[in-house]
């Protein structure tokens, strides 16, 4: 079993390990791969800034990377 994302996970490891994720967050309107804060920033913390549900952008991410 791949190992799943979890919503305290930065941004760009998420991006880095899993090029698709970047469609859940581009339908969410979140361009974080030209964010600085993608960097230091996890999931829970963009998604609350922007926001949205962390926990369901972790299900969608991972439904997609199955």
């Amino acid at each position: 079993m791949s190992e799943k994302v979890t919503k305290d996970m930065s941004i760009i490891d998420i991006v880095q390990r899993y090029p698709e994720s970047l469609e859940v967050f581009a339908r969410y309107g979140m361009g974080c791969i030209g964010c600085a804060a993608a960097k230091f920033e996890n999931l829970e913390a963009g998604a609350k800034v922007h926001g949205f549900d962390p926990d369901e952008m972790v299900a969608e991410i991972n439904a997609l990377i199955g």
